[in-house]
C-alpha cells in the first residue's frame, strides 16, 4: 500500500482535509496525519483518526513515539508528504528550516517528495515576505498546488488564496506518488524527481524586435524585456530546459538558460521554428507588427525643402500564430501576451480565439501605468475557462506564478490522458 504523511496545517480550509481523507483511502492509499497545534483548532485528532483508521500525532516530545525518534520513522516510512492547508506561518518555518513542533521536524527529516497546498488571505499570499518563502521552497525542491482564485472565508474578501479542490489535490498526489516510485525504481535523486518542469523543454521569446529603415534608424517599441527574461529564469528554477530567444535589450542572459539572440521578427520567427519541439512556449517578445518593405543601404538624408520619405510598410510574420496553428509539431501549452492600451480583456479574449493560443497573458501598457521598461505589472490570464485578474505584481513574481501554473497544467494534462 502506498502511504502518505498529511501534515494539517491551521486554517479553516483544514476540514476539507477530512473528505482528503476519505477520498485517498477510497483509493487503496494510506494516511498518517499529523497535526500542527493550530490546526487543533480546526478539526480534532479524534475526527481525522476516525478517517484514518490509524493514530493521529501531534507532539514532537511524545514519550513513546520519540522513543523511537518518531519524526524520523514518520518520514521515512511515508512515501509522500503532503501539507494541507499550508499557512504563511506554516511555509516560513519551512523556508527558514525550523523544526520546533511535529510538523516541521518531520519536514526537515524526509528525503521524499513533499507537496504544498497553500491556503490563506490573499494578501497574505501577495505579500513579498510569502512570495520570497515559496520562491525558497520551490528552489529547495517542494512542489505547490495551488491557491486558487475564488471567495474566502472573510466575508467581503476575495482573491488568490483558496485552496485547491479536493479532486484536484487527489489528482496530483496520485501522480506524485506514481513519480516517487519510478524515481525510486529507476534511483533518480529527490531533488531532480521534484523540480515540477525536469526534463520539459520551454521556448520564451522577449523584448522588442528592431525593424530597419536605414542603417542608422529602425521601428521599435518601448519593450524592456524583463518579464519575458523574468519567465525563462522562472521556467530554469522549475527545472525545465529553457531557450530564450530575445529581441535587442540591455538586460544580462538569464542564468542557466541557452540564449538565442535576434533583431527582427523574421529572426525571431526563423530563431522559433528551429528551437521547437518544445513542451511550452510562452510569446512574450514586443513584436514589430510591421517592417520597412526596403530599407536604404545607407543613411537616408534629409536635404532642406524636400518632403520627409515615404515608408512603404509591409507586414511581419506572426510568430504566435504561426506556432499555435502548427501541426503536429505544436507545443502542449501555447502562452501568447497581449500588451494594450483599452479594452484589455476584451481585446485578449478575442486574441486568443485568433491566434489559436492557450492562454493570453493581458496587460495594461499605456504610458500611466509604467509597464514597459517598469519592474511591476498587472495582468489577466486568459484561458479557455475564463479570466483570471491577478493583484499587481512584480514581473519576477508574474513569471513565477505562471509558470507554476503552466508546469501544474501539463501535469494535469497528463492525468487526463
Amino acid at each position: 500500500m502506498k502511504r502518505i504523511v498529511l501534515i494539517i496545517g491551521g486554517g479553516i480550509a483544514a476540514y476539507k482535509c477530512l473528505d482528503l481523507i476519505r477520498r485517498l483511502r477510497e483509493r487503496g492509499i494510506g494516511v498518517r496525519a499529523v497535526l500542527t497545534r493550530a490546526a487543533q483548532e480546526f478539526v480534532t485528532p479524534l475526527s481525522v483518526g476516525a478517517l484514518t483508521n490509524d493514530r493521529v500525532f501531534t507532539d514532537l516530545f511524545d514519550l513513546d513515539d520519540e522513543r523511537e525518534i518518531g519524526h524520523v520513522r514518520l518520514s521515512r516510512e511515508a512515501d509522500l508528504i503532503v501539507v494541507a492547508p499550508a499557512t504563511a506561518d506554516l511555509l516560513a518555518r519551512m523556508a527558514q528550516g525550523h523544526a520546533n513542533d511535529l510538523a516541521t521536524a518531520v519536514l526537515l527529516a524526509t528525503d521524499k517528495l513533499v507537496l504544498v497546498a497553500p491556503a490563506m488571505n490573499p494578501r497574505m499570499w501577495h505579500h513579498p515576505a510569502t512570495r520570497r518563502n515559496v520562491r525558497q521552497l520551490e528552489a529547495d525542491g517542494i512542489q505547490f498546488i495551488g491557491p486558487e482564485a475564488g471567495e474566502m472565508a472573510e466575508r467581503g474578501e476575495a482573491g488568490v488564496g483558496r485552496l485547491s479542490e479536493v479532486p484536484k489535490l487527489v489528482e496530483r498526489i496520485e501522480a506524485m506518488l506514481e513519480t516517487a516510485e519510478r524515481a525510486s525504481s529507476s534511483g533518480s535523486s529527490k531533488r531532480a524527481a521534484q523540480k515540477p518542469l525536469s526534463g520539459r523543454h520551454v521556448l520564451v521569446t522577449s523584448g522588442p524586435t528592431h525593424e530597419a529603415i536605414d542603417p542608422v534608424r529602425f521601428i521599435g517599441n518601448r519593450s524592456s524585456g524583463k518579464q519575458g527574461h523574468a519567465i525563462a529564469a522562472a521556467a530554469a528554477a522549475l527545472g525545465a530546459r529553457v531557450t530564450l530567444i530575445s529581441g535587442p535589450v540591455a538586460l544580462p542572459d538569464p542564468d542557466g538558460v541557452e540564449v538565442r539572440h535576434v533583431v527582427t521578427a523574421q529572426e525571431m520567427l526563423e530563431a522559433v521554428q528551429q528551437t521547437i519541439p518544445a513542451d511550452i512556449a510562452v510569446f512574450a517578445a514586443a513584436v514589430a507588427d510591421w517592417r520597412v518593405a526596403s530599407p536604404g543601404t545607407g543613411k537616408i538624408k534629409k536635404s532642406a525643402g524636400t518632403s520627409a520619405p515615404k515608408l512603404e510598410l509591409v507586414e511581419n510574420p506572426d510568430i504566435l500564430k504561426t506556432v499555435a496553428k502548427r501541426a503536429p509539431s505544436r507545443p502542449a501549452l501555447v502562452i501568447g501576451f497581449a500588451a494594450e492600451t483599452d479594452a484589455v480583456v476584451e481585446h485578449a479574449v478575442e486574441k486568443r480565439k485568433t491566434k489559436g493560443a492557450d492562454w493570453i497573458v493581458a496587460n495594461d501598457v499605456s504610458s500611466a501605468r509604467g509597464v514597459f521598461g517598469g519592474d511591476a505589472n498587472s495582468v489577466h490570464l486568459v484561458t479557455a475557462a475564463g479570466v483570471e485578474s491577478w493583484p499587481p505584481m512584480s514581473k519576477v513574481e508574474v513569471a513565477e506564478a505562471l509558470m507554476v501554473r503552466a508546469a501544474q497544467h501539463l501535469l494535469s494534462s497528463q492525468i487526463a490522458v
